[in-house]
């Protein structure tokens, strides 16, 4: 019988592949390029749209999947980052959506099957980025409410993605440099509608971004509020990518090591970009920060993402090799929330106020302000309830004559 991925990650660390955009660039690719036969009468410019090769240039792609897999890389992702038509709007290529995630997952497939062996299978996770719209965050200071997009938007976006890298049939789904935790949450809700209408389900994987040394995401949230927040989905892994170096990334991977029943995975950039926009950090030095990782027994999974290469990844695969998986550690069952902070509720933990006004049932004010679309206001109601000591706000908007979603 053989074994799943689950069983192998209680064995071994597992590679995780290396950077696509990176090695995209070697190619010196045109406009030609991009567009191929396909997309020749396009109006925009399409130079830079990389997910759009696995269509106009598909032996390219599948070439820099059998690099990486040489190199021993176990998971191999897709090459579909901007794969949505949230994404692919910039480029008015909505309409190729579908063809590129479908046709990314067979050639990364069939890359994986023929280096696959007994001993070492390889798989394929199907790469879903964040887009390049936030859920949490206005774009305009002048106006705090304001959004360029919209829960429902990136959920039908992440679900047309889903099906389609399904249908070309990866083998695990990667949510990945989640900087805005709403995103990564419309991902997993579309994730779960598919699962339920394909009656299929395979493992995913969760990686955010800390966007700097505060220790946050981009919308605000520690590592450990970040991991509560999706830790209702029985993911196969969370970690971390991008963003950081090695050594500052560190402190997040150990906090989500400590916290989480989940595998841990941790791909960072190859240091900070120089004033080129260039990625110095070598293979020898990433691996010698990434051998720390490793023998503090913090991770089951390790790949790179901005400026690694093969190069790296044959490194990072030949220290894994002499090194035990992170165990998973047998926590306890508690309450567990979170906001832009984590709130744990511990036998030990003092009396924990909640605020009861954000509740269409039990404040009219509140309900008026609902109904009426005032939302300014009743965020005020919140605002209250956390100046008057709440550290948990309880929010019900159960009413029959409103739309709660």
């Amino acid at each position: 019988m053989n074994k799943t991925i689950k069983d192998i990650l209680k064995e071994r660390i597992l590679i995780l592949d290396g950077a696509m955009g990176t090695m995209i660039q070697r190619y010196k690719l045109q406009e030609k390029d991009f567009r191929g036969t396909q997309f020749v009468n396009s109006e925009n410019d399409l130079k830079g749209n990389n997910d759009l090769l696995s269509i106009t240039r598909p032996e390219i792609i599948k070439e820099i999947h059998a690099e990486y897999l040489k190199a021993g890389a176990d998971i191999i992702e897709t090459n579909t980052f901007s794969g949505t038509i949230i994404a692919q709007a910039d480029y008015k290529l909505e309409s190729a959506v579908y063809d590129i995630n479908f046709q990314s997952a067979k050639i990364a497939k069939q890359a994986a099957k023929e280096f696959s062996t007994p001993d070492k299978p390889r798989f394929v996770a199907g790469a879903i980025g964040p887009t390049n719209r936030t859920a949490s965050i206005s774009p305009k200071v002048e106006d705090p409410s304001f959004r360029h997009v919209t829960f429902d938007d990136l959920r039908i976006a992440y679900k047309q993605q889903v099906e389609a890298l399904l249908d070309g049939n990866v083998d695990l789904l990667l949510v990945e440099t989640v900087f805005d935790t709403l995103n990564c949450k419309a991902a997993l809700f579309a994730i779960s509608e598919v699962f339920e209408e394909k009656e299929i389900e395979v493992p995913i994987m969760v990686s955010g971004t800390i966007t700097d040394e505060s220790g946050r995401t981009l919308s605000g949230q520690t590592a450990e509020a970040f991991l509560n927040s999706v830790s209702h989905i029985p993911l196969l892994s969370i970690g971390f990518n991008c963003a950081l170096g090695t050594n500052a990334m560190r402190p997040y991977i150990k906090e989500l090591s400590d916290k989480s029943e989940f595998f841990i995975s941790a791909y960072p950039n190859a240091g900070l970009p120089n004033e080129m926009g260039e990625y110095d950090e070598t293979a020898e030095i990433m691996g010698k920060q990434l051998e720390d990782f490793m023998n503090s027994g913090l991770v089951n999974i390790v790949g790179g993402c901005c400026g690694t290469t093969p190069d790296h990844i044959a490194e990072f695969a030949r220290i894994a090799a002499k090194c035990k998986a992170r165990e998973i550690p047998n926590l306890k069952t508690q309450m567990k929330l979170s906001g832009l902070e984590a709130v744990t509720v511990t036998e030990e933990s003092n009396f924990l106020n909640i605020g009861e006004r954000t509740n269409v049932m039990g404040s009219i004010k509140f309900r008026r302000l609902i109904k009426e679309d005032d939302f300014e206001q009743a965020l005020s109601v919140a605002l209250q309830q956390v100046e008057s000591g709440a550290q948990v706000i309880d929010i019900n908007m159960d009413d029959g004559l409103i739309e709660g979603v």
